[in-house]
Order: C-alpha cells, then sequence, then structure tokens
C-alpha cells in the first residue's frame, strides 16, 4: 500500500536546541540484575534518536521508565520538563496523553474494528467529541499511515505490516509530542521494514515528533536516525551519527555495523 507521506531522502533540518528528554544518572536494578547504570541521554526537539543494544542491555527498559511503566530506582528522570520520578494518578496520565508509545507486538484490540481501537484513546481522553469529529480523527490518522480503506477491518484481516502501521496510527492519534518505538521493524519482512522506517522519518517531518527508537535493524536506523546511542551493559558506550559510530575504533560500537 503506498503511504500518503512520501520521503525521498533524510532530511536533517528539524534540529532546534530545547531538550524533551533529558536523562541524568538513571538507574534500573531487578533484584541482583543491575539492567540501568547511571545512563545519561538527552533528546532534543524535533530530533529522532535511535538507541542500540544488544538484548538485555535495558533498551526496553529505558523507554518504559520514560512513561512511569516501570519506576526507575534513582537519577534524573524529566520528560518535558516534567520530572517523571514525581507525577503520579492524573498529572502521570496527562504526560502520557503527550508521549505516544508504539509497543512491540502493536497492541491491537483483537475485539474491535481498526475503527474502534482508533477511537478507543479519544473516547479516553475527551467524551465531548461528536462522532463527526471522531470519524474525521480516525480517517485523518489511518490516511497518513495509508491504510484509510482498512478502517472496518479487524486486526486478524490485516498482515503484520498493515497492523503495525494501524498502531502507529492509533498512537499518532492523539498528536504526541514525543514518540517512542520499541522494536518497531521485528518480524516485519525487508521490504515492509523498509516501509515502517520511512514512516517514522515521515512523521517525524509532519509533526515535528521527538523520537526515541529501540531498533536492532541496522537499516532502520541508518534511515530514521539523526543521532545514535550504544547501551552496553547498562551504560552508554557511544554517541554521534550513524556513520561516525560507523567509523568507530570501540570493537564494541563497530560490532552493530558489521
Amino acid at each position: 500500500m503506498e503511504q500518503k507521506i512520501e520521503i525521498q531522502e533524510k532530511e536533517k533540518s528539524v534540529k532546534q536546541d530545547h531538550t524533551v528528554v533529558d536523562i541524568q544518572q538513571l538507574k534500573k536494578s531487578f533484584g541482583g540484575n543491575h539492567v540501568l547504570k547511571e545512563v545519561n541521554l538527552q533528546l532534543r526537539k524535533g530530533e529522532n534518536l535511535v538507541v542500540l543494544g544488544k538484548s538485555g542491555t535495558g533498551k526496553s527498559v529505558l523507554i518504559k521508565c520514560l512513561v512511569g511503566l516501570i519506576v526507575a530506582d534513582e537519577g534524573k528522570l524529566q520528560v518535558l520538563d516534567k520530572n517523571v520520578m514525581e507525577l503520579e494518578g492524573k498529572e502521570l496520565n496527562e504526560l502520557r496523553t503527550r508521549v505516544g508509545f508504539l509497543f512491540q507486538s502493536g497492541a491491537l484490540y483483537d475485539s474491535m474494528t481498526v475503527r474502534e481501537n482508533l477511537e478507543f484513546p479519544l473516547r479516553r481522553q475527551s467524551k465531548s467529541k461528536s462522532q463527526e469529529e471522531l470519524d474525521a480523527l480516525v480517517m485523518e490518522a489511518l490516511e497518513n499511515v495509508g491504510l484509510s480503506e482498512a478502517v472496518d477491518k479487524m486486526p486478524s484481516e490485516l498482515s503484520g505490516g498493515m497492523r503495525k502501521r494501524i498502531s502507529l496510527a492509533r498512537t499518532l492519534i492523539l498528536k504526541p509530542e514525543i514518540m517512542l518505538y520499541d522494536e518497531p521493524t521485528t518480524g516485519l519482512d525487508t521490504i515492509t521494514s523498509k516501509e515502517i522506517s520511512t514512516l517514522i522519518l515521515a512523521i517525524q517531518k509532519k509533526y515535528q515528533t521527538s523520537s526515541i527508537i529501540i531498533t536492532h535493524d541496522m537499516e532502520c536506523a541508518h534511515i530514521v536516525a539523526d543521532r545514535v546511542i550504544v547501551l552496553n551493559d547498562g551504560k552508554v558506550i557511544g554517541e554521534g551519527t550513524y556513520d561516525e559510530l560507523k567509523n568507530s575504533s570501540t570493537k564494541e560500537i563497530k560490532d552493530f555495523f558489521e
């Protein structure tokens, strides 16, 4: 399916100095397993930041800490000028409406149509919208991912790539300021993975979103990244552009690019 948003090549023009995520000395352990050890990371407004790391290095734990799905043990965790570690209840939920999270599984509701899946977050956020307003927002979100014709289908009728796009549309329907992508191309064939990567880039350009992308897919990283960090043994061991890290002399970094 042809996407409605087309980008021919990576444009690195959306950079501003404002930091929307600031992580300092972040630590998280599960029992004796020290997953995050003094992690430092900043995400700038309008930037796509890719996080690389082997399985078990804490990548998914890191982004779940950002929205309070996992509570960090120590450190500074500031998102959109809010101290996440001090938020709870209503304040935490309000922050989550400003941060979109695309789970690795997609997490669509199997018993709901595509339309109902997309309406769900809108109905939770506001009960005042008319059906006409809901319909317009649903169709806008689906057009952004090139799947307007799937509006009345069930998730079981969709391919893996289509389900991923619908999940992305559902996340974008609240127009978040920050997007968190957890392995967005996992389980997809090469062509579909490239389509999803290009779509992530298109979303960045259209909505000026700031994004953190967790991925093992080096082609995805190459397509979407403004900047890349490498996590190893719970710490950031490398930071730079894709090309800078590709030419690194550090073995633990070079291994990702070979």
